[in-house]
């Protein structure tokens, strides 16, 4: 029967409601209220391995029941009204509307009101707001009055209204980072796309894998990586608002994502762990707390290092005054001169750089290593939309894909990776890879794969692999 696989579609959704309800009621944890305020606690069923399977199997099904009846040329209006929403959130984002809610109570306020604390015009900002209803980001409670929802709230700086205006530049300061990241994600995200297919047209920029030639470089008409436009004094807020940002995708990952890639407790006394690229060494600190009897190297530029040492020094003095930790001022395109490193550590570092550059980064490594070191990447491995045969091997362990007919990566309720992988593509040319391409890539460096710590999607957000050495 053709439309057979609608009714599956709508059995998975049936089966997997009863089951997340089912695990909320053993576990005492309710499911969350769709115009309760986001809150950690209010996450806890997904604590429960049968209610977080039922999510993610709910929305890909609905997901992707709703695509399957919609008319084509509706489906396709989905898509391509991807921009008019990207505008739409940064407005709210970047006016505070969010925070203005919060304060007027659960009730909503009128959108009168809410341009009025805005200093924008009233019926722009309202059919702004609607659109976004339409997601179930903000409600309209009544004609033109909006209230928040559990998914508006998650856009909360916790801040008050009259901070936020007095002191915009401060915005992100002392902030979780969840939302420095979603004004950083769509801020210039809309018009570093919009260049995208210049640059895939133009014959300088098309095969290329320049970090110099990515649409960032085109849309801006500056010829330095982002990394160096950043630290310009002119983008100071985004290189601040970046920084807070990436402490918001450390939230977004498991506390203990790299306890258990590793043994660390089987290294011996001593052993040197080489954070590669570390930054201010959040990773290690981490880690360090839990295995006093290792060493860590925290490698980055040099102003990276003096910020990390007098960051630590006041919030934990004694991983530093023990010399548990240390910071090196490291280029990792050049040589290693750690030559007795247990682990190499490069935690979101390759996705930052195309092929060539990953690869003499994995050299250099390489090179150093001894034939009993480890190396340990952490980047997002993206699923392909179809079945993986990389997940019928040794690569694929603790992998499932979704079940039929479900899209094998759970489609688009599993686009955190693919986000970030076009992200990556904008900003630096550069990419997120699959399991098969990473392998291949740690192979022609003299790597080899033994093992990975993936995750069913949608939760396989940033995934350790582990490698050793070639012979």
């Amino acid at each position: 029967m053709p439309a057979a696989d609608i009714q599956q579609l709508a059995d998975l959704i049936s089966s997997s409601v009863a089951a997340l309800l089912q695990a909320c009621r053993d576990n005492n944890t309710p499911f969350p209220e769709a115009n309760a305020p986001f809150s950690p606690q209010s996450e806890a069923f997904r604590a429960d391995q049968a209610a977080a399977d039922a999510t993610n199997v709910i929305a890909a099904a609905a997901i992707q029941l709703a695509e399957r009846v919609l008319p084509p040329h509706m489906a396709l209006m989905n898509i391509v009204s991807g921009h008019f929403k990207n505008a739409a959130l940064r407005t709210a984002l970047e006016l505070n509307v969010t925070e203005i809610l919060r304060e007027a109570g659960p009730q909503g306020l009128h959108v009168k009101e809410i341009a009025k604390i805005c200093d924008v015009d009233a019926s722009k900002l309202g059919r702004l707001l609607r659109i976004l209803a339409l997601n179930q980001c903000y409600r309209e409670v009544t004609p033109d009055v909006f209230a928040n929802t559990r998914i508006s709230s998650v856009m909360d700086t916790g801040k008050s209204v009259a901070e936020l205006f007095a002191k915009p530049e401060d915005k992100h300061e002392k902030t979780p980072g969840l939302v420095a990241l979603l004004e950083h994600l769509i801020g210039d995200g809309a018009k570093f796309s919009s260049q995208l297919l210049e640059n895939l047209k133009d014959p300088k920029t098309a095969r290329s894998d320049e970090p110099i030639h990515a649409p960032f470089n085109r849309a801006f008409n500056v010829d330095t990586p982002l990394w160096e436009w950043f630290e310009t004094p002119e983008q100071s807020y985004r290189r601040r608002r970046f920084a807070i940002g990436m402490h918001g995708i450390a939230q977004m990952q498991p506390p203990d994502i790299l306890d258990d890639v590793l043994d660390w407790q089987t290294l011996p006394k001593g052993a040197v762990v080489v954070d590669v690229g570390g930054g201010i060494g959040t990773s290690s600190v981490a880690l360090a707390r839990k295995n006093e009897h290792l060493k860590f190297i925290v490698q980055d530029f040099p102003a990276v290092c003096e910020e990390a040492k007098t960051h630590w020094s006041k919030e934990y003095p004694e991983v530093i005054d023990t010399g548990r930790i240390t910071f090196m001022h490291h280029d990792f395109f050049t040589p290693q001169p750690v030559a007795n490193a247990s682990v190499f550590l490069l935690k979101q570092i390759l996705h930052d750089w195309a092929d060539p550059y990953s690869i003499k980064i994995l050299k250099a490594l390489r090179a150093a290593a001894t034939p009993d070191t480890k190396l340990i990447v952490l980047d997002n491995i993206v699923a392909y939309a179809c079945h993986d045969p990389t997940v019928d091997s040794e690569l694929g362990v603790g992998y499932t894909e979704a079940p039929t007919p479900l899209l094998a990566n759970y489609g688009a309720a599993n686009v955190m990776p693919y986000v970030l992988d076009l992200g990556m593509m904008i900003w630096l040319n550069s990419t997120e890879r699959t399991i098969g391409h990473l392998d291949t890539l740690l192979k022609s460096t003299g790597w080899k794969i033994i093992g990975t710590k993936r995750h069913d999607p949608p939760s396989n957000f940033y995934e350790p692999l582990i490698a050793v050495p070639m012979n």
